[in-house]
C-alpha cells in the first residue's frame, strides 16, 4: 500500500528551481516518511540514485568524506560502495538520518557548489547543540517539514475521494453536508484520530481489514523508537525529556492541559527546561502551544514560556501513549470512541488533533487565557489563536474546541467583546454539523483542513 504524500510536490518544486545549486533538507519526526517519499522521488525523477543510511553506513562511507578535496574521487568511491552509476544532472544523492553523521551535512555546502548531482537529506532533531556543534550549518540549503499523514491524505488512502471532494465543496459554500454524509465524514475522522498519520500504522490498519489492534502494534513500536533515541539525548537533560514526554497524557487530560512540573519535579524550574522542551518541539515528536497574553499584537511578541502546553505530534500515537495494551486490545475504548462517548479524554484527542492539523500548516501554535482574580479561576479560555500575520491590517482567528455536543460558548463570546475590534471570524469546532450562530461559525473537525489554507 502506498499511501501519496503532499510533499512530493514540494520536492518537484525544489527540483526545478534550484538547478542542482541547493541541497534539500526533509525534517520530520521518526518513522513519518521521510525516507520513504526521498527513495520515491529519487527513482521517479533521476535516472539513477543512491541512499547514504548513516544509521548503518559503513566506515569506509564515512571516512570518504575526507575526499571532498577531491570530487571525483569521492563520487567513485560513492558509486563503487553502493554499486549504482551516477549520471551528471540526472542522479540523486540522499543522506538519510543527517543527524547521524553531522559532517555530512556540513559537506553538502561543497557537494552542491560541485553541481553534478541533486542532495536531498533527511533527519529529525538537526537542530539539538549536540547536532550542530563544530559544524557551518550549510547555505546552500532549502528545508521542507514532513508532518504525520494529514486528514486528506489519509481519507484518500482510505478510498474516501468523493467524499473528500464534497466536504470541500460544502466547507467553500458555507453549507453543512447532507445529515448521512456528515455521520460518515464523521466516523472516517474518529479512524485518523485513532489510527493516526505514521504512514507504519496507516498501513497496518489497512491491509489488517481496518483493524485498530494491528495500527496500536506498529504505534508502540514508534513509541519505543522515541523513548530510545530520548535517552540518548545530551545526559544534561535527557531524564527531563523523558518525564515531560511520558506525561503528555497527564496534562492533556486535565482542564487547563498546561505542563505543571510540580507533578513530575517538586523543585523544577522553567529555564531548567528549555533544553528538554526545545528538545521535544525539535524533533517533531510534540508540538509546544504557548500563552499568547495580548492578541492585539502578534502573538510571538506576548508569548509566555512558562505557560505552556504540550501536544504530541501525532493523536494516533497519543491515544497508544494515554492507553495501557490491554485497554485498547478488548475493543471497547475504540468502540467508545467511534461512538463518541469516551467523555474527557475525548476531549484531550479532539484537541491534540486539531494542534496538530494547525502545525502541519505551518502555524505556530497559541492559546489565550485570562485570569480573574475574584473569581479566583480563569474566565476567558480560548483553545488555540490564529492570526492572518499581517503587519499592517492584523486580524485574530480564535478557536474553541468541543468533543460534546451540548456545550456553553461563554468564555469565546467573552473574548468576541475584548477584542471585538480585531477579530476577523471566530470558531468552535464541535462534532455537529456545519453552522452559524451569533457571528459564531460552527464547523466539524473533518472540516479544519479546507477552513483554513
Amino acid at each position: 500500500m502506498e499511501i501519496e504524500r503532499k510533499l512530493y510536490q514540494g520536492l518537484l518544486k525544489w527540483k526545478q528551481e534550484s538547478q542542482g545549486k541547493k541541497a534539500l533538507l526533509i525534517e520530520g519526526a521518526r518513522r513519518v516518511g521521510k525516507s520513504t517519499i526521498a527513495e520515491k522521488f529519487g527513482r521517479e525523477q533521476y535516472r539513477s540514485h543512491i541512499l547514504v543510511d548513516f544509521n548503518t553506513a559503513p566506515k569506509s562511507v564515512k571516512d570518504n568524506f575526507d575526499n571532498l578535496n577531491e570530487p571525483d574521487i569521492f563520487f567513485q568511491n560513492l558509486s563503487l560502495e553502493y554499486n549504482v552509476r551516477l549520471f551528471p544532472r540526472d542522479s540523486l544523492i540522499i543522506f538519510d538520518e543527517i543527524q547521524k553523521f553531522p559532517r555530512a551535512r556540513e559537506a553538502v555546502k561543497y557537494l552542491a557548489a560541485d553541481g553534478r548531482y541533486d542532495f536531498i537529506e533527511t533527519g529529525s532533531l538537526i537542530s539539538i547543540k549536540e547536532n550542530v556543534e563544530n559544524i557551518t550549518v550549510p547555505s546552500e540549503e532549502r528545508k521542507l517539514k514532513m508532518y504525520p499523514v494529514d486528514f486528506e491524505e489519509f481519507a484518500e488512502a482510505m478510498g474516501e475521494d468523493l467524499l473528500l471532494e464534497y466536504i470541500r465543496q460544502c466547507c467553500r459554500e458555507e453549507k453543512p453536508l447532507e445529515q448521512k454524509m456528515h455521520v460518515r465524514a464523521m466516523r472516517l475522522f474518529r479512524e485518523y484520530m485513532l489510527v493516526g498519520g505514521m504512514p507504519q500504522s496507516i498501513v497496518a490498519y489497512a491491509e489488517n481489514g481496518r483493524d485498530f489492534y494491528a495500527s496500536d502494534l506498529e504505534k508502540r513500536d514508534i513509541l519505543n523508537l522515541y523513548r530510545d533515541d530520548i535517552k540518548k539525548a545530551s545526559l544534561r537533560y535527557n531524564s527531563r525529556v523523558s518525564a515531560l514526554f511520558e506525561n503528555i497524557p497527564g496534562y492533556l487530560s486535565t482542564h487547563e492541559k498546561k505542563i505543571v512540573l510540580s507533578q513530575i519535579d517538586a523543585d523544577g524550574r522553567y529555564a531548567q527546561y528549555d533544553d528538554p522542551l526545545f528538545w521535544l518541539d525539535d524533533s517533531m515528536i510534540c508540538n509546544l502551544c504557548y500563552r499568547c497574553s495580548d492578541p492585539n499584537v502578534g502573538f510571538a511578541l506576548s508569548k509566555i514560556d512558562s505557560a505552556v502546553k504540550c501536544y504530541m505530534g501525532d493523536t494516533g500515537l497519543l491515544v497508544s501513549l494515554a492507553f495501557s495494551e490491554n485497554e485498547l486490545s478488548d475493543q471497547k475504548l475504540y468502540k467508545a470512541i467511534m461512538d463518541g462517548r469516551l467523555s474527557l479524554n475525548e476531549g484531550m484527542l479532539y484537541e491534540n488533533m486539531i494542534a496538530q492539523m494547525i502545525a502541519a500548516k505551518g502555524k505556530k501554535l497559541f492559546f489565550y487565557t485570562r485570569y480573574n482574580a475574584d473569581k479566583h479561576r480563569n474566565d476567558i479560555e480560548i483553545d488555540f489563536l490564529l492570526s492572518n500575520e499581517s503587519k499592517t491590517g492584523f486580524r485574530i482567528f480564535p478557536v474553541e474546541v468541543k468533543s460534546s455536543k451540548n456545550y456553553t460558548a461563554s468564555s469565546l463570546n467573552e473574548f468576541r467583546k475584548l477584542y471585538s475590534g480585531r477579530i476577523a471570524r471566530s470558531y468552535i469546532i464541535h462534532p455537529k454539523n456545519y453552522s452559524k450562530e451569533n457571528g459564531i461559525t460552527k464547523i466539524p473537525p473533518y472540516m479544519f483542513f479546507c477552513t483554513f489554507r
